[in-house]
């Protein structure tokens, strides 16, 4: 019975020396925890409210961004307005052609054949009517010099030597005659001139309805369409049986020259552009590539839509590339003025109230409100003309909102990893979640 009673008593003088070590450990890790969220606490207490940056010298370039378009200036469609069936197409994508050479050749169908056989008449009849203007104008010719040979003989002629006589109705006649006949040949080279447009006119149709199609310019086969077997035709209309022909593209020809970018200005950007200015410019789909050019013309008349007025501008490339595409989206940014060895800060430190700018400046641990002049601007950083001073320490924002924006989830803990300490259940332990 004592032996029972001494091991009864010794079980709870281990049990209450062993809580007694829990506890210990429990008041270790509570007073390393309370030393770390002190001198965190104390830390922070030390910082400075104010988010600051340091005036300094250095480069500012002002730009004016806009977004537009790349235009085909150097991509000419192949068009085509016969109808049939593609006999063979002599071109693949990529290859180099020449003004002229063939691309493909179509057999015609019946309505393409009456389409080529009446451009061929047109073009016929046009040659004809240049031929007759022409005809036209020798016989002018003929007729104005002999009127003027009447004129000049008569005045020539004693009859006429004085004023009074060169006043006599049949001297005006002569005169008139040789003057009117004049008008009508020099009016004649106007006639020429609309029959060989008329003539130019009639050969372009004759070309579209042709079986063979060529190429306009030299230059790169792309997007090539037409495929040997394949049916290409007139539409016919829905409420007629009239067949009408329509274009057909073949393909496009890609020539040397360099892509231009039509870019959208507000009305406040147009002042601050002009001819001649820099510009890098990044299409949307080729993102990984920046490409530079210049402004080579500025629409000043602009368009209003919506009672907004916008104004074009283009932007000739340096370099071109096969990647640019026709009507691909781009954003160019204009350069319109640059400096260099000039007081900079970030633009966020400048603050404007009416025609008052200034900027909050920290001195000494002390913040004063200094008025400043400012010059251009960028993305980023203001030019400081008067009022500063480099090495100059500006406030830019409030730390605290730097401190917020940095995540409210920080915490004294975080040493331990961001675990919470809990006390364990009725057995006093310590764990970690």
């Amino acid at each position: 019975m004592d032996m029972v009673r001494k091991e009864e008593i010794s079980g709870r003088l281990r049990g209450i020396i062993k809580n007694r070590w829990r506890a210990v450990v429990v008041l270790v890790l509570v007073a390393v925890v309370g030393f770390i969220g002190w001198r965190a606490l104390g830390a922070r207490s030390q910082q400075s409210p104010y988010q600051t940056a340091i005036v300094e010298r250095g480069t500012i370039v002002a730009a004016v961004s806009a977004s537009g378009k790349a235009l085909t200036t150097n991509i000419v469609e192949i068009t085509t307005q016969a109808s049939g069936v593609v006999k063979a197409v002599y071109v693949h994508d990529d290859d180099r052609v020449t003004a002229g050479q063939k691309i493909a050749e179509i057999t015609l169908d019946r309505q393409g054949q009456q389409n080529h056989a009446q451009a061929w008449s047109s073009y016929l009849s046009a040659k004809n009517s240049v031929a007759s203007a022409k005809a036209s104008q020798y016989s002018l010719q003929s007729e104005m010099f002999s009127k003027w040979k009447t004129f000049k003989e008569l005045s020539e002629s004693s009859s006429y030597d004085t004023a009074e006589e060169r006043g006599l109705p049949q001297f005006h006649i002569a005169e008139k005659d040789w003057l009117a006949a004049e008008a009508k040949y020099k009016n004649q080279e106007g006639g020429i001139a609309q029959a060989q447009a008329a003539l130019k006119s009639a050969w372009l149709s004759y070309l579209q309805s042709s079986p063979i199609v060529t190429a306009p310019i030299a230059g790169t086969i792309g997007s090539l369409g037409f495929v040997e077997g394949m049916v290409i035709g007139s539409e016919t209309s829905s409420s007629t049986s009239d067949q009408t022909s329509t274009s057909q593209r073949v393909a496009v020809v890609q020539n040397e020259g360099r892509p231009v970018v039509s870019v959208t200005l507000a009305e406040i950007d147009v002042p601050r552009v002009q001819v001649g200015q820099n510009a890098t410019i990044v299409f949307d789909s080729l993102s990984q590539k920046t490409f530079t050019g210049k402004v080579v013309t500025i629409d000043k008349i602009g368009t209003t839509s919506n009672n907004v007025t916008s104004y074009s501008v283009n932007i000739l490339l340096s370099t071109g590339s096969s990647a640019i595409l026709p009507s691909m989206a781009a954003t160019a940014n204009i350069i319109v003025e640059t400096k260099s060895e000039v007081l900079l800060v970030p633009s966020a430190a400048v603050q404007t109230q009416g025609e008052q700018t200034s900027v909050r400046v920290l001195r000494n641990g002390r913040e004063e409100q200094v008025p400043v002049t400012v010059g251009i601007s960028s993305d980023t950083q203001t030019e400081i003309v008067s009022g500063l001073s480099e090495g100059d320490m500006v406030i830019t924002g409030s730390a605290s909102t730097a401190s917020t924006q940095a995540g409210t989830g920080g915490s004294v803990f975080g040493g331990f990893g961001g675990g919470a300490f809990r006390l364990g259940g009725t057995g006093g332990g310590v764990r970690r979640d």
